[in-house]
């Protein structure tokens, strides 16, 4: 993990030192379908009914890049997802909250044309999760956390609809590796429920080139 977090710092500093060449700010938001399988599991047990195989979520994401040569970009993300999953069973309302903040390193194949341009990339990145569970009749909260890390294959549309205003479309598969979390907070266990999760998803925003 070490190793991951040094990566990451080291391509920033590499960007941050090309200021000759184009660069691009970008904000997005969209919907991912997110397949957690011991989290399927575990749900499940608690419910007693069958789950879909995959959940939506919210994801919010804001990034930069660099062009590094004429078709090549590096792009540094942020990203945040949210997940919720609840049920009335006897006693109260069961509810598990989870999020992850998804900071990313991406390299890019740029194809331009004349107002629009077309990314077709990928990368990794650190991943960190933060959950909330509520237990049916109990008033407190459980929070737990972990740390990780994730892979992403993306492809994005761009579309100008102002001078250097692009329309933003992109789609996503991404493989995060969470292992058990940690409890924050004393009190009730998940126990070995793992956050690994696939996910595809899809997503809109702007994008401003300078």
């Amino acid at each position: 993990m070490k190793k991951i977090i040094t990566f990451l710092f080291v391509v920033i500093i590499s960007v941050s030192s090309l200021a000759q060449n184009p660069n691009e700010v970008r904000a997005s938001m969209g919907i991912d379908f997110v397949s957690v399988p011991k989290l399927k599991n575990y749900l499940e047990m608690i419910n007693q009914e069958r789950l879909s195989d995959f959940s939506s979520a919210i994801n919010f994401s804001g990034s930069y890049g660099r062009m590094m040569g004429e078709n090549t970009q590096l792009e540094i993300e942020l990203g945040y997802l949210l997940n919720s999953h609840n049920f009335n069973l006897i006693g109260g309302t069961y509810d598990l909250t989870y999020s992850l903040i998804m900071p990313s390193v991406l390299y890019n194949y740029v194809l331009k044309g004349a107002g629009y341009n077309f990314k077709f990339g990928g990368g990794a990145g650190v991943r960190l999760l933060s959950i909330t569970e509520k237990l049916p009749g109990d008033p407190n909260n459980y929070d737990y956390s972990n740390l990780g890390y994730g892979f992403i294959l993306r492809a994005v549309g761009n579309t100008s609809i102002a001078e250097n205003v692009f329309a933003h479309i992109g789609a996503d598969i991404r493989y995060d590796v969470l292992s058990e979390a940690s409890p924050t907070t004393e009190g009730n266990t998940i126990g070995d429920v793992n956050f690994n999760s696939l996910s595809f998803g899809i997503r809109l925003g702007i994008s401003y080139q300078f």
